[in-house]
């Protein structure tokens, strides 16, 4: 890739921060633009959607006037962003943060002036709709008091703004207000820039602070037919938006880097947990390529029941089980009814229908397009999802979770789905949209199924009919061995028709059809490091130039599958290589810890959906596999 092809004309995944008030995700890059933001949920319409274009597609920027930033962070354990600006005349702190579980969508933006003086500049573009939707913008009375604000509006939706009054940009004065003090004395009312209305193209503003002022602005977002709600105060919403990340966070004590890195993975699974549902969202964004430039772009703002129950599984490990208990309750709701029915991903609430759009008016990041909303990955059959559930839901009984009758009945109701289709080919665990084949993970899934159905009604003495499920899987442990084995590339296939390699099936011992030291799976290992780990030591899904996935064009680097490599090595005594390789993707991560779906070694850039549950669950995975494996060797004579 040449110089040209890698400069980037988007601004760098690793710029943004993730902002969560359980509910939506929006994205602050660290110049200080909100460029990514759906209200009220994470798969509702952006009100901002630059990250996909530009910033006529909607942002939030709020900088220091000829300021650079020196620093940003997380408050400690919080989702709270604090980013320091410093310019040739003081310093400026800017906090943003979402208050959760209040059941009122508001985004806060606090500046604080710590030294000398600093001018702030607004730019706010409201696009309701994708930029589907401009809005017609009017300043109202709120409460009593004499307060007021502007309330943008456009079909359905509307957004209240509060504090320092902004204006449309045609209107502003060319010379910045003088001072605080000297604007808080003027009325609302009578501000000499008042209008009526119009359609609200920009909004903007220029505020000068001096050492010790601090102002805030909310961005709260409502049905367009109710009243505006009444803004939260910014000050009580910080600090119980501060206590609600500490409290949950508490149970997890950090005695190192290591700790904190893990800790920050944690929080973003609970991050893209909706609070309300218990649905998580494979990740915050949509169409952010898999290749810059390509047409990989895929929507990922929904709950995948594989996504969700490896999230799980990972939650159960760290003693976070009630996340695990919620994510149970969404799993019944989504799936009740006829087994027949089951989707492999739904709605954050259990929404069936998902279907896939293009967006062509926006130019996708990096020029990558289509832009597409919704995903007909829905329609897929997966064979391996059943099996992760029942895996998940093992982990969570084997924690000490009580069953139900109605829990345990949607089990047997999973395992009579997977009987119904035994014989059914599928799309794999990377949704292929080629020819559906027998993928040898998926069928190591199936066998996962029946062995947890098993395993719940000898152990645990639930009703089953535990003989035709042993039977069942008996026959998938033939069937997968004699054709899901090539004995003389001494590796497990792909899928039952080829030769090729995949990373999914480092998952196999992770579901105990294989030791991860058994000779099968050591060989597995050396063909993909063979051929799907590239001279940067980063593992791809599979090698696109087979085509078995019906896609053009290449993609970067799975996270996730090297993290898989990392908890192999670990688990299979190569832990000077599985540190080694921990070590380099831990630098991939940004500065405050995220880590998106790829990354692209050439450029040194993050890429696709971002922040991504699947790698941050790996990279926990692959943490505390590596923690276990260092013990071991301790503990030996």
């Amino acid at each position: 890739m040449s110089d040209e092809q890698i400069r980037p004309t988007s601004t760098p995944l690793e710029d943004y921060a993730l902002l969560s008030d359980l509910h939506t995700g929006p994205l602050v890059s660290r110049e200080g633009s909100i460029d990514w933001l759906c209200f009220p949920r994470f798969d509702s319409p952006s009100v901002f959607a630059a990250l996909l274009g530009d910033p006529e597609d909607g942002r939030w920027k709020l900088s220091a006037v000829d300021g650079e930033v020196v620093s940003r962070r997380y408050l400690p354990r919080t989702f709270v962003l604090e980013t320091t600006w410093r310019t040739p005349t003081g310093t400026l702190v800017v906090t943003d943060f979402l208050p959760p579980g209040d059941h009122q969508a508001d985004l806060i933006r606090r500046v604080e002036c710590t030294s000398g003086e600093v001018e702030v500049e607004h730019d706010l573009r409201i696009r309701f709709d994708y930029n589907r939707a401009k809005p017609w913008t009017r300043r109202v009375d709120i409460g009593e008091g004499g307060h007021s604000g502007l309330l943008s509006v456009a079909g359905p939706d509307a957004l209240l703004l509060t504090g320092p009054s902004l204006h449309p940009h045609e209107a502003q004065k060319a010379e910045p207000q003088e001072g605080m003090a000297a604007r808080h004395e003027a009325s609302p009312k009578g501000h000499p820039d008042d209008y009526q209305g119009a359609v609200s193209n920009r909004l903007t503003g220029r505020f000068t602070f001096t050492a010790g002022e601090s102002a805030d602005w909310v961005l709260t977002w409502h049905h367009s037919h109710r009243y505006p709600p009444t803004p939260v105060d910014p000050a009580t919403a910080l600090d119980q938006t501060i206590a609600f990340w500490t409290q949950w966070s508490s149970r997890l004590a950090v005695h190192d880097k290591h700790d904190q890195a893990v800790l920050r993975s944690l929080l973003v699974l609970r991050a893209l947990t909706h609070s309300d549902t218990g649905g998580i969202v494979a990740a915050a964004t949509t169409s952010l390529p898999e290749d810059f430039g390509g047409v990989r772009n895929w929507d990922y703002r929904y709950t995948w029941l594989r996504d969700a129950a490896l999230t799980i599984e990972t939650l159960i490990a760290h003693d976070y089980t009630d996340g695990a208990l919620h994510w149970r309750n969404w799993l019944l709701r989504a799936v009740a009814g006829d087994p027949d029915d089951i989707q492999i991903m739904y709605g954050v609430a259990g929404e069936r229908q998902l279907p896939e759009t293009e967006l062509p008016h926006l130019a996708g990041y990096e020029n990558s397009t289509p832009v597409r909303i919704g995903n007909g990955a829905a329609g897929q059959y997966q064979a391996d999802v059943v099996g992760e559930v029942l895996l998940a839901l093992a982990a969570l009984r084997d924690a000490g979770v009580s069953e139900d009758e109605y829990s345990w009945g949607l089990q047997k109701n999973l395992l009579r789905f997977c009987e119904d289709n035994y014989d059914r080919k599928g799309h794999g665990i990377w949704e292929m949209r080629g020819e559906s084949s027998y993928f040898v993970h998926g069928r190591a899934m199936m066998w996962a199924a029946f062995d947890q159905g098993i395993r719940a009604v000898e152990e645990h003495h639930f009703d089953g009919p535990a003989e035709r499920w042993r039977d069942l899987r008996d026959r998938l442990r033939a069937e997968i061995l004699e054709h899901g084995f090539n004995k003389e590339l001494d590796s497990f296939t792909q899928t039952y028709e080829n030769t090729e390699v995949d990373a999914s099936l480092l998952q196999l011992p992770h579901t105990g059809f294989v030791a991860y030291d058994d000779p099968r799976m050591l060989g597995t290992v050396a063909l993909i490091e063979q051929d799907l780990r590239g001279e940067h030591g980063l593992v791809h899904r599979y090698r696109t130039a087979a085509g078995l996935d019906g896609l053009a064009g290449d993609e970067y680097p799975f996270l996730i599958c090297t993290f898989w490599l990392v908890e192999q090595y670990a688990s299979s005594g190569r832990i000077d290589d599985a540190e080694e390789l921990l070590e380099q993707l831990t630098g991939y991560a940004n500065d405050l810890g995220l880590y998106a779906e790829e990354y692209d070694p050439t450029s040194g850039r993050l890429a696709g959906n971002f922040p991504q549950a699947f790698s941050h669950l790996g990279f926990i995975r692959a943490t505390d596999a590596v923690a276990r494996a260092r013990a071991r060797v301790r503990k030996r004579p």
